[in-house]
């Protein structure tokens, strides 16, 4: 199973034509899904990346065989663990979960208002 960092690593490579800005919120929701998995999940586990053009965004879909949903729970300014559904809220123009047979999948949508249009870029 990859560490974190190798995840991150997969991920930078994959979206390598975002602007930098929109490759750091997605690479940080990437980071606390894959995470919320290791912490609370079970594997297997899978990550999906999926790059919309039209409004430009990114799709996360993280999948794992725990029927546990996350829950998004208010913690504290000292609180050093907890906040990573909140960065998620605060960041994704929308998240949630899709419950499956077995298991669930965690997504979220990120606007890449940084990454101008592939034709732009030409």
């Amino acid at each position: 199973m990859p560490d974190i960092s190798e995840v991150r690593q997969w991920t930078r490579t994959a979206l390598s034509r975002l602007h930098e800005d929109d490759a750091l919120d997605v690479l940080l929701i990437v980071t606390e899904l894959v995470s919320n998995v290791y912490d609370h999940g079970r594997f297997p586990a899978r990550l999906c990346l999926h790059e919309r053009t039209e409004p430009r965004a990114v799709r996360i879909e993280v999948e794992d065989a725990s029927s546990k949903p996350p829950v998004l729970q208010p913690t504290s300014a000292g609180a050093q663990r907890g906040r990573g559904l909140i960065i998620v809220d605060q960041l994704a123009q929308g998240w949630g979960v899709a419950q499956h047979t077995v298991g669930k999948t965690v997504w979220a949508l990120i606007s890449c208002v940084s990454t101008p249009a592939y034709e732009a870029r030409l």
